[in-house]
């Protein structure tokens, strides 16, 4: 991934790292909903989101902090609020179906047939205002995701080809994607025999490994003071999970003839708003220092806590 950034711009190459990060969760996705597996889909897309956001993007900030001690870290707000906004689009979405349970008064039946309709409505929205990041990031607004370069910095010399470094990365993403149908098929299996639930390995455990390579290349930029860069990864990939796969997974169900919502009960869109708001908020200064990675991470660990210590999730 980090040779591919080399021979690309930042745009092209964070939304080229994200997109090709996010295929395994893509695949899961439909894999799991290949063996009606709903609530492994809602779980593993979580916690893909709540791992960029407050996992990897807070490593990042810890260890680029730390590395950088005697110099103050700066970076474009401008590209966290508009991934920002995004995110919160996308809470909101997840957040009215939820509120449909409380705010119906219909037979339940009533109410899982308008939280569909409005899950898929809404799918088809969030799709719209994704297709719009995309033009937004790659034509007219191009410069505003291009990190400039740090004065001083010199420029690295490429050990591998483009071509090269593409290809590594393509197909890298397809060996995780074919060993993700073997992921989906033992995750009750492993839920059993370790004796930790469903919830915590598919929101937790999951993304933790799904997400290295991203969450390496993060950390390592910035250490290197590239935080543009590392922001483009971290949330240009949750943003990615959250506006296009999300609702993608929605859409591929309803061809399916798969009653699949935007529901994804309440603690989970709790904690999914809860790390939103955070980011949004640690990021609105365009400064970093290693105390906002120390409280995303923590952040983090509490609500992988959360989940492990929750052993009937609702499904």
């Amino acid at each position: 991934m980090k040779k591919t950034f080399e021979y690309v711009n930042i745009s092209v190459g964070g939304l080229l790292n994200a997109t090709c990060g996010n295929a395994t969760e893509m695949i899961i996705a439909i894999l799991a909903l290949h063996q009606n597996k709903i609530h492994v889909v809602k779980f593993s897309l979580l916690g893909s989101i709540l791992s960029n956001l407050l996992l990897v993007l807070g490593s990042s900030l810890l260890c680029g902090g730390l590395a950088n001690l005697k110099r103050e870290q700066r970076y474009d707000r401008k590209q966290a609020d508009v991934n920002s906004l995004l995110l919160l689009l996308g809470l909101l979405c997840h957040l009215l179906p939820l509120m449909f349970k409380y705010a119906l008064a219909g037979g339940n039946h009533s109410i899982a047939t308008s939280t569909l309709q409005l899950s898929r409505a809404s799918s088809v929205v969030m799709l719209l205002a994704y297709v719009a990041y995309i033009f937004f990031q790659l034509k007219t607004h191009r410069k505003i995701f291009d990190a400039q370069e740090v004065e001083g910095e010199d420029d690295e010399k490429a050990v591998i080809g483009f071509w090269s470094a593409f290809s590594w990365l393509v197909g890298m993403t397809l060996v995780i994607s074919v060993l993700s149908e073997y992921v989906v098929g033992t995750i009750e299996a492993a839920s059993e025999s370790w004796g930790i639930s469903v919830s915590f390995i598919s929101i937790i455990l999951l993304p933790i490994v799904g997400n290295a390579a991203e969450h390496a290349g993060s950390i390592i930029f910035a250490y290197k003071n590239k935080l543009d860069i590392s922001l483009g990864v971290a949330m240009g990939s949750a943003t990615q999970i959250s506006m296009f796969v999300v609702p993608l997974s929605v859409i591929v169900a309803w061809i399916m003839g798969i009653r699949m919502d935007l529901d994804f009960n309440l603690l989970e869109t709790g904690c999914l708003g809860f790390a939103i708001i955070v980011t949004a908020f640690t990021l609105q200064d365009g400064t970093s220092h290693y105390m906002k990675g120390v409280i995303l991470t923590l952040c983090y660990i509490v609500i992988s806590a959360c989940f492990f210590v929750l052993k009937s999730p609702q499904i």
